[in-house]
């Protein structure tokens, strides 16, 4: 059974701790100071522990109060999403799809999508949060996004699945003032002495093996002296002069002015976003979408 009355004093403790007064709060929330010192006294009680310090000059948070705080504040947001959810059901709603999308799905795969999976479900309300690749397997294993939109590749994770969405051409990111910037294009071979800003592997180990080899078929191994977490990031790590990265070529409009970004001869191509998904999830809902995305799957590509 819900306990609602606690669910209040909770909410109570965490609006007198951002007013720091019990006075103020009272008025802020249209009641008597009395009552709303009982609440907390009885929480106090419940959880045996003293939460305020009461003074002339207001109230100040114990350390205890301090300590548990941040736990109450993340428990009344999930009762406002809670309080969401009920709403959205009595209004009609069918249910929510939580994505969370790196920057260039953002822009190239959820705007179709959403506008195309919205008109078979009028009522689906689709939250979307941006993320990096490196976070969606974890983010999906948690149940704290349904779906994701990154670049993911083959066996990522335990009870992760992932369909290949995008490909794109492999293009090298150089400093404006490169030797090799002036070309149209680059070969793999002359870049054997750079050193490189890569996506660590277990972002997508498919795509990265992709990379090794080639380079290994040019006549070298690439000498990797920064691992981050999405391609943005290598981008911005040559920007700061840090080395050279190997990345989809579509990402020339989101490079920076001091970079120059050259296509790879031999059209070494990967995997750009892949949808992910936790198979444990059972949600119809999910289902259907997947089964949308499975079907336009050939097409994306």
């Amino acid at each position: 059974m819900i306990n609602f009355r606690l669910m209040r004093q909770l909410w109570l403790f965490c609006v007198v701790a951002e007013h720091e007064h019990f006075g103020k709060t009272a008025r802020a929330l249209g009641m008597s100071q009395p009552p709303l010192t009982e609440q907390i006294k009885i929480l106090e009680q419940a959880l045996k522990v003293k939460l305020f310090e009461r003074s002339r000059q207001g109230t100040r948070l114990t350390p205890q109060g301090r300590a548990v705080l941040p736990a109450v504040q993340k428990f009344a947001e999930q009762m406002q999403q809670l309080e969401g959810a009920v709403q959205q059901a009595l209004a009609g709603h069918s249910g929510t799809l939580t994505i969370g999308a790196i920057t260039q799905a953002l822009t190239d795969v959820l705007p179709d999508l959403i506008r195309e999976v919205k008109q078979q479900h009028p009522h689906l309300t689709v939250a979307v949060k941006e993320i990096d690749s490196a976070e969606a397997v974890s983010l999906l294993q948690s149940g704290s996004i349904d779906l994701a939109f990154a670049r993911l590749e083959g066996e990522v994770g335990s009870g992760i699945a992932t369909l290949p969405l995008m490909q794109d051409q492999l293009a090298v990111a150089l400093p404006k003032h490169h030797r090799l910037a002036g070309q149209n294009q680059a070969a793999l071979a002359d870049l054997a002495d750079e050193e490189f800003v890569m996506f660590a592997r277990q972002i997508s180990p498919s795509s990265f093996d992709t990379i090794i080899a080639a380079c290994r078929q040019a006549g070298f191994s690439p000498r990797i002296v920064h691992e981050v977490r999405s391609a943005v990031s290598q981008l911005a790590f040559v920007s700061c002069g840090q080395g050279a990265a190997l990345v989809p070529l579509s990402l020339h409009r989101l490079a920076p002015a001091n970079i120059r970004l050259l296509p790879l001869e031999g059209n070494i191509r990967i995997t750009t976003a892949a949808a992910a998904w936790n198979l444990g999830r059972q949600d119809v809902l999910l289902e259907q979408v997947l089964s949308y995305l499975q079907q336009r799957a050939s097409s994306l590509v």
